[in-house]
């Protein structure tokens, strides 16, 4: 059956590249080091004399801050550390390059083929991989197995959903899971369906996105620019943070809803509170301002603030009567986005896709409205309701009129303000835990 996954996989190498090509019309990056994908590299493989690198691959974004905190952590053990560090989207590829040392190495994650499996291994020769998080393919373990490549699964989480479809394929992924040499999982849940799928757990080190410290300095500034709004425009302000497609059109709606309940008026457009949309993905800015301009709002991008921001480079000094939506349409300022803003929709929730990360909000001292889908973060959403930190919705009808509610009421925001943050730092430790345990295996294993 492997055999025939690893022939499916191969004829479908075409496809592949014609996504690749239509998503680098968007994002540029995927049409660059192609041959990558397959195993093929531009740069000279690793001689025989030079040190073999561990290798750690974080597919997307999140798993590359995360990934980011580890190599932090990593460096300050075994000084010298050499890396290769790969990914299987632009923006995860993007941000991974800020981590870079000379001699370390970068590339796209291979296709699971065998050939292109075998040779990434045999190019780059690593001497232990870390995966993070959930990236586990049955063509890269088997072959890491068979070239005595230690593979470990690292602050990892298994939903319940993927369990089931885990052990729906289990004729091909149960061997995959076993195939591990580690698992150290984020949580007992996760501990417990991991083995459940015949993954091997050594540990449970907890999720290192908790000790994620924000940006400062973005911090600063969107406190500073919320006193100052809420000063000159009496409204605060509440984020649709790391939308996903679809979440952006079911806000609209239920906006317009709240606001024919509260004035009576079908034609009302002016929201109660300053809200900011935040897109997940970059590709999907101008689609966004799109669909807001649409709905008869003006719309003011972070890109257009400057150093005043929003009151600076806002509708009304563009002279736009209309009502103003905020959009943040860069990367890498969430710190800031939570921090300008009084309370957050969590993107992700409100779609069944499983949520995003509510940690980084909770940093931020930033209470979060949870839509009904958190399955990729369930303990972490759950332990937040249960301390207060957050709020859970049915849908996004509830998510709006809570974060009204929660403006609303000071008292109430700040006992959810300070929650949050007390969350955040109650939960921290699990990157030292993480470390040492990959220290001392990397130790071992290059003694």
């Amino acid at each position: 059956m492997h055999a025939v996954y690893n022939t499916v996989l191969w004829l479908a190498q075409p496809l592949l590249r014609r996504k690749l090509a239509r998503r680098a019309r968007a994002e540029p990056l995927y049409g660059q080091f192609v041959s990558e994908r397959f195993g093929h590299y531009a740069k000279q493989s690793l001689m025989l004399d030079e040190p073999r690198p561990l290798w750690i691959h974080a597919v997307s974004l999140g798993e590359t801050r995360a990934a980011g905190q580890l190599i932090g952590a990593l460096r300050e053990r075994i000084p010298g550390l050499p890396l290769l560090l790969t990914h299987g989207t632009a923006t995860g590829r993007a941000e991974g390059a800020k981590l870079l040392q000379p001699g370390d190495r970068q590339c796209w994650y291979p296709w699971d083929t065998k050939g292109a499996v075998r040779r990434f291994l045999c190019w780059h020769r690593p001497a232990m991989g870390l995966l993070m998080e959930t990236e586990v393919w049955p063509t890269m373990v088997a072959q890491c197995q068979a070239m005595d490549v230690p593979l470990w699964l690292v602050n990892a989480r298994l939903s319940a959903k993927s369990q089931a479809a885990v052990q729906k394929g289990r004729w091909l992924m149960g061997p995959a899971y076993q195939g591990l040499s580690a698992v150290l999982a984020q949580t007992d849940a996760d501990a417990q369906r991991l083995r459940a799928v015949g993954a091997h757990v050594t540990a449970v080190t907890g999720n290192i996105k908790f000790d994620a410290r924000p940006d400062a300095a973005q911090c600063a500034q969107g406190f500073a620019w919320r006193q100052a709004f809420e000063s000159q425009m009496g409204k605060r302000i509440a984020v649709l943070a790391s939308s996903r497609d679809g979440e952006e059109a079911q806000w609209l709606a239920a906006l317009r809803a709240h606001m024919d309940m509260a004035t009576g008026d079908s034609d009302t457009l002016a929201p109660a509170l300053q809200w900011l949309v935040v897109p997940r993905h970059p590709q999907r800015f101008d689609e966004v301002e799109a669909l807001l301009r649409q709905a008869g709002y003006a719309v003011s991008r972070r890109s257009a603030w400057g150093e005043a921001g929003p009151l600076g480079g806002g509708c009304s000094a563009a002279g736009d009567a209309r009502p103003c939506i905020w959009l943040g349409d860069s990367m890498g300022e969430m710190a800031l986005y939570y921090s300008l803003a009084h309370v957050a929709l969590l993107g992700g929730s409100f779609e069944p896709l499983g949520g995003q990360n509510l940690i980084e909000a909770a940093a931020c001292g930033c209470p979060v409205v949870l839509g009904p889908h958190t399955f990729n973060f369930a303990q972490a959403a759950d332990d937040a309701v249960a301390a207060q930190a957050a709020l859970r919705v049915a849908d996004m009808q509830q998510a709006v009129e809570q974060a009204q509610a929660v403006c609303q009421d000071q008292a109430r925001w700040q006992a959810m303000q300070i929650a949050a943050s007390t969350f955040a730092q109650r939960h921290r430790g699990a990157l030292d835990r993480l470390a040492d345990a990959v220290a001392q295996a990397w130790l071992a294993q290059t003694a």
